[in-house]
């Protein structure tokens, strides 16, 4: 087993239930399809890659995750690792992530959003190597959170800091200075929430289709994009 777990915190893609704030744009159904988009993405895109090994956390904790990524990348998934979401909100479940890594025998863990589908592989390669020198790095998000977080230990950066609001990056980093752990940053990225941030992404993925090429796809095949 390698040191490194690479955890994508993600959820089975279900209308109405899965980015409502885009859904309430675009239609539930349109969304599930483009969340789905998302995580094929991401799955091709991380899987096989030697200098971690791949691990999804997903809700709703009922969902057979394994059997719905085999359907995505039906040749790989034998090398991702699975289990489900703990925790009352986002901050719990995060944490939860961490904890779950180290139990496990991992000595570094990145946890990654599911809604930067433009990640690169390079940005991840980037975020491993600087936890060589440093004891937290962080992915920002131009909304003032973050979509990536990578420590060697289940660090508290999550309690008492209010997830989901623009304030989320900087308090995350006050409160791992407090603890006395050094903080490094990787590439700026934007997270795909509301409209304006999908016709972003639109015009993102029309130069370079394959930072995400199954998205990239979709966008092209939606009726309000034509």
């Amino acid at each position: 087993m390698v040191n490194t777990a690479l955890v994508v915190i993600a959820r089975y893609p279900e209308a109405g239930k899965t980015k409502t704030r885009l859904g309430r744009t675009i239609g539930d159904q349109e969304t599930a399809m483009l969340y789905l988009a998302f995580l094929t993405d991401l799955a091709q895109k991380l899987v096989e890659q030697p200098a971690y090994d791949l691990c999804w956390t997903y809700t709703p904790a009922e969902s057979d995750y394994a059997a719905f990524m085999h359907t995505l990348v039906p040749t790989a998934v034998q090398q991702m690792r699975f289990f489900p979401q703990r925790g009352a909100n986002l901050g719990e479940r995060l944490h939860a992530a961490f904890h779950w890594a180290k139990e496990q025998g991992y000595q570094r863990t990145l946890v990654l959003g599911s809604d930067t589908p433009q990640v690169t592989p390079t940005i991840i390669t980037q975020a491993i190597a600087a936890l060589d020198t440093t004891d937290v790095v962080l992915g920002p998000a131009e909304d003032g959170g973050y979509y990536l977080l990578g420590m060697h230990q289940p660090h508290d950066l999550f309690s008492d800091i209010p997830m989901s609001t623009p304030m989320v990056l900087d308090m995350t980093i006050a409160a791992a200075h407090q603890q006395r752990l050094s903080v490094s940053t990787v590439e700026t990225l934007f997270d795909i929430d509301e409209f304006p941030d999908l016709q972003r992404l639109a015009r993102l993925l029309a130069h370079n289709h394959m930072l995400a090429p199954v998205t990239a796809a979709y966008i092209t095949s939606m009726r309000i994009f034509k």
